[in-house]
């Protein structure tokens, strides 16, 4: 195994993490609009994320540092080219940490619902700018023989060589973020509550489910559409349909065991990301952001990636990070282990 397709997996890797820790916190916030009706329940809600939220976020920092490392190239030319929705995404970060943090700072009856709706709100969109980018790096952006490229917001809404950050398929790909973040935390939430929050979670999680079922088949069907490399990669390397299964299986037993297991659940829809996230990433290998000019101007795996001494020396310390992450989070976890129930102080 090569030093770039290590490094492929690796970031992959730290991208499903991500996902699949600070997806549960962005889907709990979505959740928290119309599963909590009363200033208190909400505060229920939120405290099922409280001690973890921003350790989770950690690990859009980390990726983002791991990318720089390893694929320099492609860091600088999609920060570059996206700088734009980076920018919104990171005030949305910005509002949605304020939100968890200011809401409980004066006893009103405007100052606290106001914040929940900035909560609930930046927690939807982030969900879908992050499904929206995810989108456009399956579909390819339009780079230039520098591997340059700038994209509007919109331009067509079309699938062409003029495309923006948002069209058909990346609005597509964003809702079904959107539906998988959400049922992600509602199971989340039914995990971390009881009572009245955890019923009316448990109620909307079928409903959920189903939207996450149909947007699934969706995405999946437009994708091998769009970006041929995908049903190419699979027709030579059948083994890879390891990862779509794991996807299917993890949906199918978040529904077996949504009403008897709530643990389980939690866990079959953890595998649904990152079997999606992987099969993604299966697929678009060699490629790291293809391109819609020129399949010569793509950006790949070996022509992005950092000289293979430094990501030699790298992986020692990459190795060291993640023992060190790990061993927090475990300890975090366990710390938060059990339920939050309705009444108690927790701090926001």
């Amino acid at each position: 195994m090569t030093m770039a397709i290590l490094w492929f997996c690796l970031v992959s890797l730290m991208l499903a993490i991500y996902v699949v820790l600070d997806g549960f916190d962005l889907g709990a916030g979505i959740v928290h609009l119309f599963a909590a009706r009363t200033v208190e329940e909400r505060r229920q809600v939120i405290a099922t994320i409280g001690p973890v939220w921003d350790g989770n976020e950690v690990w859009l920092l980390a990726a983002g540092g791991v990318l720089y490392l390893a694929f320099p190239i492609l860091y600088a030319s999609s920060f570059s080219g996206f700088y734009l929705p980076l920018i919104m995404v990171l005030w949305l970060l910005v509002l949605r940490g304020t939100s968890i943090e200011f809401r409980s700072a004066v006893d009103s009856p405007v100052w606290i619902p106001f914040w929940d709706v900035i909560f609930g709100l930046s927690s939807f969109l982030l969900a879908l700018f992050f499904g929206a980018a995810l989108g456009n790096v399956v579909r390819g952006v339009p780079l230039d023989p520098a591997h340059r490229f700038f994209e509007p917001l919109w331009t067509n809404f079309r699938v062409g060589a003029n495309t923006g950050i948002l069209d058909w398929y990346t609005i597509l790909v964003g809702l079904a973020a959107v539906a998988a973040l959400t049922f992600h935390g509602a199971l989340w939430v039914r995990l971390k509550t009881e009572g009245a929050v955890e019923q009316r979670t448990l109620k909307a999680a079928p409903l959920l489910w189903l939207a996450v079922v149909l947007l699934t088949i969706a995405i999946t069907v437009a994708t091998f559409w769009i970006q041929p490399q995908v049903a190419a990669n699979l027709h030579a390397r059948p083994w890879g349909y390891v990862f779509p299964l794991l996807a299917v299986a993890g949906l199918v037993l978040a529904m077996v065991y949504l009403r008897r297991n709530a643990l389980g659940a939690f866990l079959a829809s953890c595998a649904y990301l990152v079997g999606m996230l992987t099969s993604a990433a299966f697929g678009l290998y060699p490629y790291v952001l293809p391109s819609r000019t020129d399949p010569a101007y793509a950006l790949t795996a070996q022509n992005a990636r950092a000289p293979a001494y430094g990501l030699q020396i790298a992986l020692v310390w990459w190795i060291i990070g993640m023992i060190l992450v790990a061993g927090y989070f475990i300890y975090s976890y366990r710390q938060f282990a059990g339920k939050i129930r309705a009444g108690e102080h927790y701090g926001h």
